[in-house]
């Protein structure tokens, strides 16, 4: 953000703000929701997801921007936009998404939801049967946790947790002490279960749920006996959470880490959500005691937490109300022969494998460390860790191995957003079982998904040597996003990269000058100036009189050098296609700047996360694949890698698969224009329905289930 903003001739700004470009990407997310050919139950989860989405902006972004506007309002970002112009569009844009969530909600959702027999019982609309349930539950369960404040010059405002439940409540009247109280806090326990199912008897419906927020609305009152209530209003404070960690001051990065996760729950206020019928006079108390003043107040029909109604999807056996179900299939390699017989390493040994996740299984992944881990020929294992989850089978093979006294070695990032307490946990877990741990550089995430294995084999001529092999992702190594996101994974044994590799693993454990890799591409050192250098490359040929082409599909575009040579491209003639799930700075389609790009987003069943560069090269088609978008932090910030796919069998997948199906998708794709709106696509009169995410179920998964009739 401290660079000055590229203009066009006309003085029209050359980038498109990010904060508002997320907002967009949620309002995609949102059509999904309100998407009526859509299952049900999936819709409901995709406006969990905005909320959840929305969640980790105000506390990254919007809190980013606050303390710019602090620092210098007319501070002029990349768009042409001052620092507080953007805080103001953002205001006005996430107030509008918000609305339109909780319209769609109480207004389609709701009633469809109702029409299926999925029914949540608000307070409003309790029979006796009801209210008896809640009070029983309520008294059981929730009443002997609940710690009531009342607010008074003994008892200030309580210190109340990130996006924490609570109920502000008011109160007239005296209590046994005398004290004329006139306000109540209340927090729900984070222990209580958010949903709670009422027997089919008393709900009347096949699916009664009742909300923790609507059982504490119409009991909590009995809190306080012999006092008048006034109003009850359901609040939630959304704090900044962005952790900061001086990397010139600090000399232990996991007890740093440790203080500041310590303070995340009490950040600064950045959005106020609470109850629409809040009354003024209670609305202007919790904004200054929170800093905060109206245009970050969010009154919301409904829950304050839509992101809890997640759950709803899994209590729900409804299968004809969700995604049809799939059984991933798997690479031909690994396909052939009897599960129990599969020996990974003969074939990785003679050719390389690609996995597209979710179509895909993950099981390779946990079968080739499980190898390892029980091979007494394999003498070391080393991995990065981004994301891995609470869970993991895959930590718990490197654990058994550490244990059975391989040498073993995890790079585990912990500065992994809101991982970072799972990825010290199991720090902790694998030096107790002897591996070594090293934490990355700081200063640069390491963020690349590397899996490294040295087995020791009998060659040709009966001598033993130390043979290679290797796993390159594009995504994380978790089991449980590896069925919902988008992502591939490369298993070789190819010398140079395997070499890479290893050279990586130095780099991240050692200390030593950058080394030149031989295939990979490495961010902070190469990456940028050879997406730059394979980009002027289109150009050189399309000025010799060649083709130029040029297709990217990554979550995110924003850094400026980049986004200017892909400008010079298109002025050359060079065709571009751009897939960015995300947030995308580049203005494409503007005449006489980027006539020749085309961005579009692919928004559906799974999280498209690949990331995927192809640059025709004068016909050779070099094809990367990578952990890294085209971002500032990516490309500088970061340790990322790209690698290359050589084997002509799999580079043609990747452009198939990865590449060209998103760009024939007429369903799932949303095309954007210059000034950063989307238009969904559909098909024209007569044409087939052509979903990128069906498709390639279709070409790789095992099997998918019918659906079930209605």
């Amino acid at each position: 953000m401290d660079r000055s903003p590229q203009q066009l001739n006309e003085g029209v700004p050359q980038l498109l703000n990010r904060e508002i470009g997320i907002l967009k990407f949620n309002e995609r997310v949102l059509a999904m929701a309100e998407d009526p050919t859509v299952p049900l139950l999936e819709r409901l989860k995709y406006l969990c997801i905005v909320s959840s989405n929305l969640d980790e902006f105000f506390e990254i972004r919007v809190s980013g921007l606050k303390a710019q506007v602090r620092t210098d309002p007319s501070f002029v970002l990349e768009d042409g936009k001052t620092v507080a112009e953007t805080m103001r569009i953002v205001s006005e844009q996430a107030h509008a998404l918000v609305a339109r969530q909780y319209a769609f909600y109480n207004e389609v959702l709701v009633p469809a939801l109702e029409r299926e027999g999925i029914v949540f019982h608000v307070t409003a609309t309790w029979n006796e049967a009801h209210a008896k349930f809640a009070r029983e539950y309520f008294e059981r369960e929730v009443l002997p946790i609940l710690t009531p404040i009342a607010i008074d010059p003994a008892r200030p405002f309580p210190r109340v947790l990130n996006k924490s439940l609570n109920f502000a409540i008011e109160l007239s009247g005296k209590d046994a002490f005398g004290r004329n109280s006139g306000i109540a806090i209340v927090q729900a326990p984070r222990a209580l279960p958010r949903l709670i199912q009422v027997p089919r008897e008393i709900s009347g419906y096949p699916h009664g749920l009742m909300l923790l927020t609507s059982v504490m609305q119409g009991c909590v009152g009995s809190l306080f006996p012999g006092m008048e209530i006034k109003g009850i209003y359901q609040f939630r404070c959304t704090r900044n959470s962005d952790l900061f960690i001086d990397d010139e001051e600090v000399t232990n990065l996991r007890e740093a880490l440790k203080g500041e996760l310590s303070q995340r729950q009490f950040g600064d206020a950045v959005r106020l959500e609470l109850s629409d019928n809040c009354s003024t006079s209670m609305r202007e108390y919790l904004c200054k005691q929170f800093g905060l003043t109206s245009e970050h107040v969010f009154p919301v029909g409904g829950p304050v937490n839509l992101v809890r109604l997640m759950q709803v999807a899994d209590l729900i056996d409804r299968p004809e109300l969700k995604y049809r179900p799939f059984v991933p299939g798997l690479p031909e390699p690994i396909r052939k022969g009897e599960a129990k017989q599969r020996d990974l390493f003969k074939i990785i040994a003679k050719q390389d494998v690609l996995v597209h996740h979710p179509y895909q299984s993950f099981t390779p992944v946990l079968d080739f460390v499980r190898q390892a881990v029980n091979d007494p020929n394999v003498v070391a294992i080393k991995q990065t860790i981004y994301r891995t989850g609470n869970q993991s089978e895959l930590m718990e093979l490197l654990v058994q191995a550490a244990r059975m006294g391989k040498e073993v070695t995890v790079v585990l990032e912990l500065l992994a957003r809101f991982d970072e307490e799972t990825n010290i946990n199991w720090a902790a877990r694998l030096e107790e079982a002897g591996a070594h741990v090293v934490f990355g550089v700081v200063g640069y995430k390491t963020h690349a998904k590397l899996l490294f294995i040295v087995r020791r084999e009998i060659g040709r001529t009966g001598a033993t040597k130390l043979v290679r092999y290797a796993h390159l992702g594009t995504g994380n190594y978790h089991p449980r996003t590896a069925k919902l996101y988008t992502d591939f994974g490369l298993f070789t044994s190819d010398n140079q990269i395997c070499t890479d590799v290893h050279e990586l693993f130095q780099q991240l454990t050692g200390l030593g000058r950058h080394q030149a890799l031989k295939q990979v591409w490495q961010s902070p050192f190469t990456l940028h100036d050879n997406v730059i250098a394979a980009i002027r490359n289109e150009i050189a040929h399309v000025k010799a009189g060649g083709k130029g082409r040029i297709i990217a599909r990554m979550n995110a575009l924003l850094e400026d050098k980049v986004i200017e040579a892909l400008y010079e491209a298109s002025q050359a003639g060079v065709k571009i296609d751009l897939i960015v799930r995300g947030v995308c700075a580049l203005r494409p389609g503007v005449p006489g700047l980027s006539d020749n790009i085309v961005v579009r987003s692919i928004i559906g069943r799974f999280l498209e996360h690949s990331r995927a560069f192809y640059f025709f090269d004068n016909g050779a088609e070099r094809v990367y694949l990578s952990s890294a978008d085209w971002m500032d932090r990516n490309l500088f910030r970061r340790i990322e890698v790209a690698f290359p796919i050589t084997d002509k069998k799999l580079k043609q997948r990747v452009i198939e698969e990865g590449l060209t199906t998103l760009l024939e998708d007429n369903a799932l794709a949303w095309i954007m224009d210059g000034e950063g709106n989307y238009t969904r696509l559909v098909p024209a009169e007569g044409e087939k329905r052509r979903s990128t995410h069906g498709v390639l179920l279709g070409m790789l998964a095992q099997q998918i289930t019918p659906q079930p009739a209605t």
